[in-house]
């Protein structure tokens, strides 16, 4: 089933999606007024977050507890340890999800807390003993690929398998761009932040497309913005091709 999401008083009720076999996928970040994620390449993004108003802080933690799971990338978990809990709001904990190929992840993170199932999507060239040791934690261990992780696979697996209907993605710039260009984005809602950053390598929303025209550029519709707190939210459709 569907759920709803209510967002200060906006009742939001995903639209039925064209396809039948993957969630319901919603990107959730905090940028800067550039499309900045951090600071600096390599700073934890929780460095910007805590300048979030605390009805924004709110706001993140609702759609958490409203989505049957949530998705990072390895890297992601690397720098900023993350719970991916729901707090701030009454709710349960989504079902965490972390693609990495190599099983890069260590199994001293929060992430493979007892506070809510932890899916690990690798490859089948990551190495036996750190899959074996992430299992150890309690971690769901599951192959999507040959030498990377086939995203699509493990959208599938996870609507299939794991009945998992709606997903938060609160990824970096390598996933948002992976999942972008796989055509497996479905609406964006930004939390947007008073500071410019403007740092040639600091990270953006998105990398890694390499449009060469205006026709290759993402196309998104805007269909809501409101104030929490002292942050704007935007809401986008992504337009899909």
């Amino acid at each position: 089933m569907q759920q709803i999401l209510v967002l200060y008083n906006q009742t939001v009720l995903p639209p039925m999606s064209d396809h039948s076999n993957r969630p319901y996928v919603t990107l959730v970040s905090e940028v800067t007024i550039d499309g900045k994620l951090t600071v600096t390449r390599g700073a934890s993004s929780k460095l910007l977050m805590q300048f979030m108003s605390h009805e924004a802080e709110v706001l993140l933690h609702q759609i958490r507890a409203e989505s049957d799971a949530i998705m990072v990338g390895a890297n992601t978990i690397r720098i900023d340890d993350s719970f991916l809990t729901v707090r701030h709001v009454p709710g349960k904990n989504p079902i965490r999800v972390i693609p990495t190929s190599k099983a890069d992840i260590s199994p001293d993170a929060h992430v493979l807390s007892p506070d809510a199932p932890t899916i690990i999507a690798v490859s089948a060239r990551a190495e036996k003993d750190k899959c074996e040791a992430l299992a150890e934690k309690g971690a769901h261990i599951e192959v999507c690929g040959d030498d990377l992780v086939d995203l699509h696979v493990l959208m599938k697996l996870l609507y299939e398998k794991y009945a998992i209907h709606t997903l938060m993605i609160e990824g970096g710039s390598t996933l948002n761009g992976h999942m972008f260009q796989e055509n497996l984005i479905d609406e964006l809602v930004l939390i947007h932040l008073p500071f410019i950053a403007g740092g040639e390598d600091t990270p953006s929303l998105v990398t890694g497309l390499h449009p060469r025209e205006v026709t290759d550029l993402l196309k998104l519709e805007l269909t809501s913005h409101y104030l929490a707190g002292d942050n704007l939210i935007t809401k986008w459709r992504v337009i899909k091709t």
